[in-house]
């Protein structure tokens, strides 16, 4: 059975919805649930990601996957820099920075044009 995020939690949203929404200019807002810390050499730590419009609405990213023991609506989590990283390379950000401390909250906004702004 499938459950119509709409109208169970319409504070969340899969993936593929929340590229929609980044695209159509809502903000996306990292927020960090954990201390990061340096592991060998990959920064580990908890993000979840939000996305937010002028007018504050929220929505969060959840999973897309049923869970077994009945949950079947989670946030996502990122555990590692690398996996946050990739996933807003992949919604169109060129430039990435990250909250390393609880609490913290950093936020992107896809340009309008691109940044050709580029030493490389």
């Amino acid at each position: 059975m499938a459950i119509d995020l709409q109208k169970e939690a319409p504070n969340v949203v899969t993936e593929a919805g929340f590229k929609m929404l980044v695209e159509s200019g809502y903000s996306v807002e990292v927020v960090c649930k954990q201390d990061a810390y340096r592991k060998n050499s990959v920064w580990h730590g908890i993000w979840l990601l939000r996305a937010v419009n002028e007018d504050g609405v929220e929505k969060e990213l959840v999973t897309a996957r049923a869970r077994p023991n009945g949950d079947f609506i989670q946030l996502r989590v990122f555990k590692t820099v690398t996996g946050l990283t990739s996933f807003l390379i992949d919604l169109g950000f060129s430039v990435v920075a990250f909250p390393v401390y609880e609490g913290q909250r950093w936020t992107y906004t896809l340009a309008d044009m691109p940044d050709d702004d580029s030493d490389g």
